[in-house]
């Protein structure tokens, strides 16, 4: 046995990564490039994060599409989702006219539909953070959940997405017949059950859950330098700004997306995470 497969196996041991760990090889868009990268947690479940990293032409523009569908309670969910969601963006009469609506209609049918799949699909649910980067010039932010978008603008760290903590939708979960437990040692959840107040599918959970994203949309200037998006086993270690920081100097997107989980994984982050990150 080498001594790569000895570190290899090691590492399976230690639950660092699986069979779905990596492959994120940058690519090169005109003058912007793009890469992932992801690992397995320390859980005995499969890898439950997917991911969309890639452009493609459009009624003649040049569409980045990114996204993180970080799946819990099954990995079914964010699998459908990294095939479907974008294409049902897009299907969306409005997507030209009125893009926030064609997104938000979007999101809220592929919902509909991910429940009534919910015998071939499973009940569990997924977050999402899902970024529309037109011609290279406007990105166009959407998110359920707590998966994060964040941008580098000379250094300097800005959060794209909103984290949808049920501590924060407290009241909306309850006018729905809902609760929000707050037991010490653990974080909020709604009924005791779920850590995000906004999420597709759980079809337990729906009645009390929202499935609306928040949308952002963002200039692309000279001054941009990168964007990262992620699932929340970087940010429930990381600040924004100790994301920027730690791959300011990586030119090589692929290579920093990895050095982000690698840092994570140092800081005794245990969730499934998956990073991509589009430098400019």
């Amino acid at each position: 046995m080498t001594g790569r497969e000895i570190l290899h196996k090691m590492k399976l041991k230690a639950g660092f990564c699986g069979s779905e760990t990596g492959r994120g090889k940058s690519r090169t868009w005109k003058n912007i490039s793009h890469g992932f990268h992801f690992v397995k947690g320390k859980s005995n479940h499969p890898m439950e994060d997917y991911v969309v990293s890639e452009f493609k032409k459009v009624d003649n523009h040049d569409l980045g599409l990114f996204a993180i569908f970080d799946g819990h309670l099954g990995h079914d969910v964010a699998k459908y989702l990294q095939t479907n969601l974008f294409d049902n963006i897009l299907k969306e009469k409005d997507f030209w006219t009125d893009m926030d609506k064609a997104i938000r209609n979007a999101y809220i049918s592929t919902d509909a539909f991910i429940l009534e799949q919910s015998l071939k699909l499973g009940k569990g649910g997924s977050t999402a953070v899902t970024g529309i980067l037109i011609d290279g010039q406007k990105l166009v932010v959407a998110n359920v959940g707590d998966s994060r978008a964040v941008m580098s603008k000379n250094g300097v760290a800005s959060q794209l997405s909103v984290d949808h903590e049920p501590s924060k939708e407290q009241k909306e979960i309850e006018s729905r017949g809902g609760f929000v437990s707050n037991i010490p040692g653990d974080v909020p959840r709604v009924d005791g059950q779920l850590a995000v107040a906004r999420a597709f599918g759980d079809k337990s959970l729906k009645i009390h859950l929202s499935s609306e994203p928040d949308i952002t949309h963002q200039t692309i200037d000279d001054e941009t330098e990168f964007i990262v998006f992620a699932s929340d086993g970087i940010w429930k270690v990381m600040s924004n700004q100790e994301a920027v920081d730690a791959i300011r100097s990586i030119k090589d997107p692929h290579e920093a997306a990895k050095e982000l989980i690698e840092e994570a994984i140092s800081r005794k982050s245990k969730d499934d995470i998956s990073c991509i990150v589009v430098r400019f």
